[in-house]
């Protein structure tokens, strides 16, 4: 594990695409249990506790490494290339 993110530059403005929920879940009526927020391109998936685990599908798929929770109340974030956890999230620059 890294000691420190090399993935910062990449975190753009946070203005999720489905601030109602996980993008995939809405479209196919599945439920989630948390959101997690893409601070790449604000794609918004449903963590790895839910069924569809569609934030991580979204990492492999894309390969934006940097997420943040898109729950109430919460401010973390995480890289999934160094395996970092970040609070407070990170903020665009």
């Amino acid at each position: 594990m890294a000691q420190q993110c090399k993935h910062l530059a990449q975190v753009r403005a946070v203005n999720p695409k489905t601030p109602d929920g996980c993008e995939e879940c809405l479209e196919t009526g599945d439920e989630w249990v948390h959101l997690r927020l893409c601070l790449e391109c604000v794609h918004v998936g449903c963590c790895d506790d839910s069924l569809n685990r569609h934030a991580t599908k979204h990492f492999h798929k894309t390969k934006h490494p940097v997420m943040r929770s898109f729950e109430p109340g919460e401010d973390w974030g995480f890289c999934y290339v160094d395996e970092l956890m970040f609070e407070p999230a990170p903020q665009p620059s």
